[in-house]
């Protein structure tokens, strides 16, 4: 029963997680493109920000949501003893 139990604390924790991280996906894919004339008034680099977000920014975010998914998940796995052994 305890194991059950500890598998669906587990896996609360990991929809949580994907929850988050799928909300600043939706934020970054698609509520800067709906503001992107508001955002073409601020510069960055000589370029307006939307065309910025819309050729690097969006890319970089989605690394970067990849690596905190695969770190995060490391560390939820290995608190719950379900991490596989490092090489």
């Amino acid at each position: 029963m305890e194991q059950t139990r500890r598998q669906h604390e587990h896996w609360r924790r990991n929809l949580r997680l994907i929850g988050l991280l799928l909300a600043i996906w939706f934020l970054t894919t698609f509520v800067v493109i709906w503001f992107a004339r508001e955002l073409n008034e601020i510069v960055i680099a000589g370029f307006p920000l939307a065309f910025y977000m819309g050729a690097q920014g969006t890319l970089i975010i989605y690394l970067i949501l990849v690596r905190i998914y695969a770190t995060r998940m490391n560390d939820l796995d290995e608190h719950f003893g379900l991490s596989e052994p490092e090489l």
